[in-house]
């Protein structure tokens, strides 16, 4: 007998955007599934008043305080208001930073924000970013050859937000459709640079996907085929037929979130380097 789901706060404090937090949160909450994390996500908090404000909403709905937050006078603040309240508080950073600092026989700069300057890397993500959305969809395959990955799959496998994801990592990142019959642009087949991945899954999963899509009106459009799971495996068997003959790897995305899937392509393009 499954348990009534209960529910928690968790407050996460940030000197930056909070994304460190944010997923250092949601993957210790994972695990419990029967209780559910009501999140209070407080970013670029870099004064006392600031965090004073923060500590009087904590104090009206306790639960779970995670922070990042270099200042350690304000560090400090945090776990001395919190043991007053009586809530456990854990800094994400501190273990992480003493681990570096041991090995490293150096202190931490302790600069605010330092993941996120505008440096290189940046420049280099948004760089992917901008290609990304312009190679989306099988659009400008003149240059493909540009890009470090390309993305193929029938409709409805993750191609863009897969995409999306590889490309915030500072990964060019094109995308193009699969369709039953149609051949592979030659562009893609010849192309020397990217990594090319097939995207599939199963027939149910897909048709699945495709009911709950807002579909358009477009004229001699047809529905019924286009979530019709025999049609679907005909598809499918298409696209491992594509890979199979141009020794394109692929993955099945059938129980696979964004981020999994996008892990498994770095993995693949790290092998294939």
């Amino acid at each position: 007998m499954n348990k009534p789901q209960s529910f928690f706060h968790l407050h996460l404090i940030s000197d930056a955007t909070g994304e460190t937090l944010l997923a250092a949160g949601r993957a210790a909450s994972a695990q419990y599934k029967d209780a559910r994390a009501i999140e209070h996500i407080y970013p670029l908090i870099r004064t006392e008043k600031q965090l004073l404000k923060v500590l009087e909403e904590i104090d009206e709905t306790p639960g779970i305080v995670l922070y990042t937050v270099v200042d350690q006078e304000l560090a400090q603040l945090i776990d001395t208001r919190c043991a007053a309240m009586g809530l456990p508080c854990v800094s994400v950073l501190e273990p992480v930073l003493g681990v570096f600092q041991s090995y490293l026989g150096a202190p931490a700069g302790r600069r605010v924000g330092a993941q996120h300057v505008l440096d290189a890397q940046y420049f280099r993500r948004i760089d992917a970013l901008n290609f990304t959305m312009e190679h989306d969809d099988g659009q400008l395959l003149n240059d493909v050859e540009e890009a470090d990955v390309v993305l193929m799959g029938i409709s409805r496998t993750s191609k863009t937000p897969t995409s999306i994801y590889l490309a915030n990592r500072g990964i060019k990142t094109a995308n193009i459709p699969i369709v039953l019959g149609v051949p592979v642009p030659e562009s893609v087949i010849y192309a020397k640079r990217p990594l090319v991945v097939g995207l599939v899954a199963t027939a149910e999963r897909i048709s699945q996907v495709r009911q709950n899509r807002v579909l358009g009106s477009s004229v001699g459009y047809d529905s019924q085929t286009y979530i019709d799971r025999t049609v679907i495996a005909q598809e499918l068997a298409y696209a491992r037929q594509l890979c199979a003959k141009h020794g394109w790897p692929m993955i099945d995305v059938s129980r696979r979130s964004i981020e999994e899937t996008a892990a498994a392509i770095v993995a693949l393009k790290a092998k294939t380097r």
